[in-house]
């Protein structure tokens, strides 16, 4: 009797951060470990997704690196935009302009860097988690929580530098202008926690927005998938049906994954730059 495959295991394996990486051909790569910090249990060895974002992170510096030398080189001998470079280009414009600067305002270019980096990175991350045998590290709670981190830390160390100490303790203890007596006093301990929770909920919206949305995508394809053998024993016109539903299907939630794939990178990098200007013109 041939037994049919853990569709619910194949899911969460592909999903799931692991210490092996699968490879083409039935092919597997052990990563090294486990290490441990010393004194403790807490584990610091590489893991598959450690390895896609070592990856992400070198194609981010060499499509920065190529591009920039193809639009150098058609600047020297006054040449029209054309290419990859141009292509890296536009992206790069677009992001700087229209997503940090407009979001951020005055002094956004600063900021600049920071969300073309996010927006680049989460991109790669995010497509080579549709790669056959790729892994999408976004995907990981753990590392949507470790950008919306860096992301707070933006936020709020810039706030401090922009406002300084006092105008940075008015976005915690918010007390509306020209209030003042006990009227002032029962607003501040009623709108500290708020604005407390406030600054905590921006980070924790970023990280499970970016890690949901990347992980449903892989459950629906690896489920429409699934259908192929859970209807394997069916009577050859239902499994036909039900294979030719399932390539289609899939197909199309490929193409919308890759959609999704920018427009998670957008949206990361548009509402980081929208809490920075937030703070940065705080009034």
């Amino acid at each position: 009797m041939i037994q049919k495959p853990d569709i619910g295991a194949m899911i969460f394996q592909h999903t799931g951060d692991s210490h092996v990486w699968e490879l083409p051909f039935g092919y597997e790569v052990h990563l090294p470990g486990p290490w441990f910090i010393p004194g403790t249990h807490i584990d610091v060895s590489p893991t598959k997704h450690v390895v896609f974002l070592i990856i992400a992170a070198v194609l981010v510096f060499a499509t920065m690196w190529y591009g920039g030398r193809q639009v150098d080189r058609r600047h020297r001998e006054g040449k029209g935009p054309r290419g990859f470079g141009a292509a890296v280009e536009a992206m790069v414009l677009f992001v700087r302009n229209d997503v940090a600067i407009a979001s951020i305002g005055p002094g956004g270019e600063k900021f600049a860097p920071y969300i073309l980096t996010l927006f680049f990175f989460i991109l790669y991350c995010n497509l080579l988690g549709l790669l056959p045998w790729g892994a999408a590290a976004t995907g990981n709670l753990a590392v949507t929580a470790a950008l919306a981190l860096t992301a707070f830390l933006t936020v709020e160390i810039s706030g401090f530098r922009a406002l300084g100490p006092k105008g940075y303790l008015k976005t915690i203890v918010m007390v509306p202008p020209g209030m003042k007596g006990i009227g002032a006093v029962i607003m501040a301990i009623i709108m500290t926690p708020v604005e407390l929770i406030g600054k905590i909920v921006k980070p924790f919206a970023l990280t499970l927005r970016l890690f949901a949305n990347m992980t449903a995508g892989h459950f629906v394809i690896l489920v429409l998938l699934g259908l192929i053998f859970v209807f394997g024993t069916a009577p050859p016109f239902i499994r036909g049906v039900v294979v030719g539903g399932s390539v289609a299907l899939t197909l199309f939630m490929m193409f919308l994954e890759l959609l999704v794939a920018f427009l998670q990178a957008y949206i990361f990098a548009l509402l980081t730059s929208v809490f920075i200007g937030l703070m940065q013109h705080e009034h």
